[in-house]
């Protein structure tokens, strides 16, 4: 039941992150403070990417329409969460609806964001069927391990930097999975913007 009608026009989901080059996404400890964003990045992400950003930067970045855009929802992890937590922000990305992946969140102490303790697959193949626009997965690792099966799109902000261990861009057993890439975008700083599709034929 989990599966929505065939024929019906679906909402994508997009894994839109930044990953080193051996293919991680943060350090151990989850900090991701050695992705620098430079003045190309942040000038590509606000023409391109504004949705990504979180809102209590928009204004220092000269983000105008966050509203407008790709995407209507955000999913994140619990350690995804909790490093906008440690800054004081409850809800950073309030200009999108943000699905928080965690069993041990009370719903009640974040009423910013909604906390999902189910299966995330059969979570988001139900939201997938409801009316929006594309979805975004931010993080973290254990959490697109989870949705590996659903992930419709991968965007890698590739960085030219090998981290060595931290957490990985896909935390699950081995478990090949094809995309097949669509377009990349080289900035000044070295970092390539790489953009993958689930290749034709790949269970989704």
């Amino acid at each position: 039941m989990d599966r929505p009608n065939i024929g019906v026009a679906l909402r994508k989901l997009a894994y839109f992150v930044a990953a080193t080059l051996d293919g991680f996404i943060a350090a151990p400890d989850g900090s991701f403070d050695f992705f620098p964003l430079g003045p190309d990045l942040a000038s590509y992400l606000v023409a391109e990417w504004p949705q990504t950003l979180p809102t209590f930067a928009h204004a220092q970045l000269g983000v105008a329409s966050p509203a407008t855009g790709r995407f209507d929802a955000v999913l994140m992890g619990r350690v995804t969460y909790e490093l906008g937590l440690k800054l004081g922000h409850t809800s950073p990305y309030d200009h999108l609806k943000q699905y928080v992946f965690s069993r041990s969140l009370a719903p009640a102490s974040y009423p910013d964001v909604e906390i999902v303790s189910g299966d995330p697959s059969s979570f988001v193949r139900q939201l997938k069927a409801r009316p929006g626009r594309d979805i975004w997965l931010c993080g973290g690792g254990q959490l697109a391990g989870q949705l590996l099966d659903e992930l419709d799109e991968l965007v890698l902000k590739l960085n030219p930097v090998v981290a060595g261990s931290g957490i990985p861009l896909v935390d699950r057993g081995f478990d090949p999975h094809r995309f097949a890439l669509t377009s990349t975008r080289t900035l000044a700083s070295g970092v390539i913007v790489a953009h993958y599709t689930r290749q034709t034929g790949d269970p989704a």
